[in-house]
């Protein structure tokens, strides 16, 4: 009796399983993922942990940006089965990747790489590169200011697109609107906000439902894209009837359709779908080239190579449309490429789980508009993270933007957030003074040389001595200050990846003037010759920058030497040292009556103790051999 009493038990529970089995299957097919997830788990409690279940549940909730849950269900899955299919293995991936487990992340993709070879979702994946994940969460020298918007609400916003001062986006807020059973979220309706830039701040007006009552229906609009005469608007909707009642395949299946409305008096009007449409596969996510004679979209249409590819088509002037092309094997993939936009340089930007990313969805750009057939580029951290990131839109003058994520401590499921992307700057700044007397000085010029030796700028200092100049990060700068009547103050700065840090770098200018004479360092001659080499050359040069800035000077010139050699021979030689330094001085155009005198001295004025046969250091006798330059008259 027991036995038969377990039998039906077990036969129960097994009947059971199989019913909610397929009653998730169904709500998962038609995209009710929260009930779905619900029956799947009550399956698994009752003993139902097939490989059908289970990765199930990981696509539910990978559908639902779930990572944490998704990532743990294809694990089970793995567990149970050792193996599952490629395309299962390739979400847990992505899974992995957005919770950032990038260790784990890179032994599965190993694992994937080795299994589907040629797969192009694993283009640019190097299994010996593991520094992947961390180049591109990595700083750089651009530093971006996200700002998640004040107009989001709880429930998904997305897809912005700026016309003018008014910012279109996509919103599920309509709390009276029909409920959609993916999320349980009302349908979209687009929306706008009015737009008020004060100086480069920008502040956002209340959202309203776009000034149209031909464009939002009771079912999805979302994604817009306007021409450059602002009369013609591209946008997304399900495909619905002339009774505004949803349009289902035979596989009760609704589709998305690209359509277009026309500006009249600040109304969206006329309302007239697109050609290329179909009703047995989605055509949405306008964008239009800088010209607007060509429209890009995204499409799940036969003959694509993934879940989901861009096109292009052609508008021709009478307003008609050539064939769709798909954009080829460089942007599109075996996953998802969506919501393309095409910046006013040309840039391609759009959002893919196909191509090596940090997890779900990642935006990338791609200059194949351009004729260039490079790989697509992930533009990284904190564009992209470990969530659905998507929907960009920039201007390239400003560098600024708006981009739509599902990343937590957002406002609701899917958010706005606005971007400002500048180079990383810094600040040298500092204070120039008298190296004798700690004085500041005014007037003095300072120069911001660059690696190269090319001068970036230019500053003088004012009352209190200081100057500032604006950097670019990770660079080495040499800093000159120049004031006539001194010598040059010159520094080295290097800055560091640090955005908005200050450099101090004091300079301190040596006096040329110090009471009656111009100091300048030592003159130096090769032994037992009185030619004016290049080091002594460039030392004299403050000489003549002094007698240049006071015309009326009069100098006198005195040259000794140390007592090593005998003492005539040193008269002699100093004597000649003296009057080829003032012949130099004279030869750079300064009248030689200036220089009074110019007279050696040998060995007979020594500073120290080093006379005739007294032992001295090169220091002490190098302390003898020198010359002044006392000023006369000025």
């Amino acid at each position: 009796m027991k036995t038969r009493i377990l039998v039906l038990t077990l036969v129960l529970s097994c009947s059971l399983s199989y019913s909610q089995t397929k009653l998730a299957d169904k709500f998962f097919k038609n995209y009710s993922y929260i009930k779905a997830i619900e029956l799947y788990e009550k399956a698994v409690e009752n003993g139902d942990n097939s490989a059908h279940v289970l990765t199930r549940l990981g696509d539910a909730y990978y559908n639902n940006s779930n990572s944490e849950k998704a990532a743990y269900w294809y694990g089970e899955a793995l567990k149970e089965h050792k193996k599952i299919e490629a395309e299962y293995l390739y979400k847990y991936i992505q899974s992995l990747r957005s919770t950032g487990n990038y260790d784990d992340a890179d032994k599965w993709f190993k694992e994937l790489s080795a299994a589907q070879q040629g797969d192009s979702r694993l283009k640019g994946y190097n299994p010996d590169e593991v520094d992947l994940y961390a180049t591109l969460t990595a700083k750089n020298d651009v530093i971006v200011k996200i700002d998640n918007l004040p107009f989001n609400s709880e429930n998904s916003d997305f897809g912005s697109y700026v016309f003018e001062n008014k910012l279109y986006f996509a919103s599920a807020r309509n709390d009276d609107g029909k409920i959609y059973n993916w999320n349980k979220e009302p349908f979209l309706d687009l929306y706008e906000v009015t737009l008020t830039d004060d100086d480069g701040v920008v502040t956002y007006g209340s959202a309203n439902e776009l000034s149209s009552n031909d464009i939002n229906t009771e079912y999805h609009e979302a994604s817009v894209a306007i021409t450059n005469d602002g009369k013609t608007l591209y946008f997304t909707r399900d495909n619905v009837n002339k009774r505004n009642r949803l349009k289902y395949d035979k596989k009760g299946t609704t589709h998305l359709k690209l359509y277009k409305a026309t500006l009249n008096n600040d109304q969206w009007t006329n309302v007239v779908e697109l050609p290329f449409n179909d009703e047995v596969f989605s055509t949405g996510h306008p964008a239009l080239s800088p010209d607007n004679k060509t429209l890009y979209f995204v499409s799940d249409r036969e003959g694509g190579l993934g879940q989901s590819d861009i096109y292009s088509v052609a508008i021709n002037d009478d307003g008609s449309y050539g064939s769709p092309e798909n954009l080829g094997e460089k942007i599109n993939t075996e996953g998802r490429e969506m919501f393309p936009f095409v910046a006013k340089d040309s840039t391609l930007y759009f959002s893919s789980d196909g191509h090596l990313n940090l997890g779900l969805l990642d935006i990338f750009k791609s200059d194949i508009l351009k004729g260039l057939r490079n790989d697509p580029e992930n533009i990284g951290s904190p564009y992209n993270s470990g969530y659905d990131d998507f929907a960009f839109f920039i201007n390239t003058d400003t560098k600024k933007g708006y981009f739509t994520s599902n990343r937590p401590d957002g406002k609701g499921s899917d958010d706005i957030y606005s971007f400002n992307a500048q180079q990383c700057k810094q600040k040298i700044t500092g204070v120039a003074r008298d190296s004798k007397t700690n004085i500041i000085l005014t007037g003095v010029t300072v120069r911001l040389i660059d690696e190269t030796g090319k001068i970036i700028e230019e500053v003088f200092t004012e009352d209190g001595g200081e100057y500032t100049f604006t950097i670019d990060c990770d660079k080495t700068y040499t800093v000159v200050g120049s004031k006539p009547d001194y010598k040059d103050d010159q520094k080295t700065a290097t800055t560091s990846t640090d955005n908005e840090k200050i450099n101090t770098v004091d300079l301190n200018l040596e006096p040329l003037i110090i009471d009656n004479q111009i100091v300048i360092n030592p003159i130096f001659f090769d032994f037992d010759k009185w030619n004016i080499r290049t080091d002594a050359q460039y030392e004299l040069e403050n000489i003549v920058d002094v007698m240049r800035k006071h015309p009326d000077m009069i100098i006198k010139i005195e040259s000794h030497t140390d007592s090593r050699g005998r003492d005539k021979y040193n008269m002699k030689l100093s004597d000649r040292r003296a009057k080829s330094t003032r012949d130099y001085i004279i030869s750079r155009g300064i009248d030689a009556n200036r220089i009074e005198s110019a007279i050696g001295y040998g060995e007979s004025q020594l500073l120290n103790k080093c006379a005739n046969r007294v032992k001295c250091t090169e220091e002490e006798h190098q302390l003898n051999r020198r010359s002044y330059f006392y000023i006369v008259n000025d």
